[in-house]
């Protein structure tokens, strides 16, 4: 099948657009609003996206308090949602009204960062303090209206639990469990990993042996 989404409907009972880019690794935003409520959300339009420099983005399909949030005081945290900690993510997933704090209703623990006024993720074995960068509006070639604000945070601090560092000293996937997005309401686990060199090519433009 083929079809053109800013013209045709796909035809199937649901939209299988994202469950085609998995799995998404999961940005689990906190934020602290400019009157000092925690908020907590996560987003599975989200990636790394340099590494020399560290920086990371997450999209919002409207302007919701994580956004307005990380757009007001310029900071927020992503803490890495794992296994373990599937149940209080899908928790500070529904619609809170504002001044709600996810913390709370997910019976999760507010730390303080080290480099930004933002909390934490106590609970998180991986959290990763950015900057606000810049954010972007999505503007789609057809000119409708989208509501769609991405972030983009420099990284300034990284937080990692020695609880998934391998005896060689190397983050292992296995011991993380990071939570990945799938299609609709699905969600997945690395069972495993494995490692796969990259080629190098010789003087003469040919791959080594």
């Amino acid at each position: 099948m083929f079809y053109d989404p800013r013209h045709q409907n796909h035809g199937l009972p649901h939209n299988p657009w994202l469950a085609l880019i998995v799995p998404r690794p999961i940005g689990w935003i906190s934020t602290l609003s400019p009157s000092g409520v925690a908020n907590l959300s996560p987003y599975s339009c989200f990636n790394a996206i340099s590494g020399k420099p560290p920086f990371v983005m997450f999209s919002s399909d409207s302007p919701k308090h994580s956004y307005l949030n990380a757009e007001a005081t310029g900071y927020f945290c992503v803490n890495i949602a794992t296994y373990p900690l599937r149940e209080a993510m899908n928790l500070s997933s529904a619609t809170w009204p504002e001044g709600v704090d996810e913390f709370v209703e997910a019976g999760l623990t507010a730390a303080p960062c080290e480099n930004i006024p933002c909390p934490r993720v106590a609970q998180s074995p991986v959290a990763v303090e950015c900057i606000v960068s810049q954010t972007l509006t999505l503007t789609p070639s057809t000119g409708a209206e989208c509501t769609n604000r991405i972030v983009i945070g420099e990284v300034v601090g990284i937080h990692i639990d020695e609880s998934v560092l391998s005896d060689d000293g190397l983050v292992d996937v296995e011991l993380l469990q990071p939570l990945g997005r799938m299609g609709y309401m699905e969600y997945t686990v690395p069972p495993r990993s494995f490692t796969m060199t990259r080629p190098l090519l010789g003087p003469d433009g040919k791959i080594k042996p």
